[in-house]
């Protein structure tokens, strides 16, 4: 999987004021609007520079959320049941799920450790690039500036160039399988059912408010690259595929 270098990126936006960080929830508050941190628009290997520096953390909690609404970037109050910030936070729940597969990779030892290494690049990308697309379904359209992070067409196709880099190594599927193998290939797995369910939210998000087609269209491409990454990885480390087998029997039952 190769990994291209390009110019960083800049951003700005308007001053901050406060911010705050909860877990379990993607909401990085802005006082009224902010200038988020990391962006990166392409490939892994992309240097990284942030143009204005994110604002320190001063407070984890602010009580804001105690009566069940939580920010958007633009300052707006909405419930946390709302499908927008359910969809944001299924993106965060996703990177949690990558940020296991990395850990995992991390543990890799002896002929693994480079093909670790170069799949650890792509999901540092990714998790990157998940994180500005929560501040892209964290702002309404009206309140985006110039340079702020987003979701961009860009990281499409970087999924696509790498699916197909790593489906160079990897034999056709001649039947489905099941999600298993390695610790990072199963945690990859794992982030792939999530991304499918963000997916989800977010087609049912598109048919009530407005979201960039770019957002949708990242994720339906991660989940694809996800799926690949977890074989690529399992055949890099030599754990072979689980095959579904249709005519399966229960451990000890006899034959019909």
């Amino acid at each position: 999987m190769d990994q291209g270098k390009t110019a960083p990126a800049q951003q700005r936006g308007p001053s901050t004021h406060s911010v705050s960080y909860a877990s379990g929830r993607w909401v990085f508050l802005l006082g009224r609007a902010s200038a988020l941190g990391k962006s990166l628009r392409a490939d892994p290997g992309r240097e990284r520079t942030i143009a204005r520096p994110m604002p320190k953390l001063t407070r984890i909690y602010t009580r804001t959320g105690d009566d069940g609404t939580t920010g958007l970037v633009g300052g707006q109050r909405i419930k946390k049941s709302a499908l927008r910030i359910e969809s944001y936070g299924t993106i965060d729940e996703l990177s949690s799920a990558i940020g296991l597969a990395r850990t995992a990779l991390r543990q890799v030892e002896g002929d693994g450790v480079e093909a670790a290494r170069k799949l650890d690049a792509w999901l540092a990308w990714t998790q990157d690039a998940l994180f500005n697309l929560g501040s892209d379904l964290a702002t309404l359209p009206q309140d985006r500036w110039e340079g702020m992070p987003l979701a961009s067409p860009e990281d499409a196709l970087a999924l696509e160039r790498a699916i197909d880099d790593a489906q160079n190594d990897l034999e056709p599927l001649a039947n489905f399988i099941l999600p298993g193998g390695s610790y990072p290939g199963a945690f990859l797995h794992l982030a792939r059912t999530i991304s499918r369910r963000a997916e989800r939210l977010l087609v049912a998000l598109a048919d009530s408010e407005q979201i960039s087609p770019d957002a949708l269209r990242y994720v339906n491409r991660l989940s694809d690259a996800l799926f690949v990454w977890s074989r690529w990885i399992n055949h890099a480390l030599g754990e072979p595929e689980h095959l579904w087998n249709a005519q399966t029997r229960a451990p000890g039952e006899q034959p019909r």
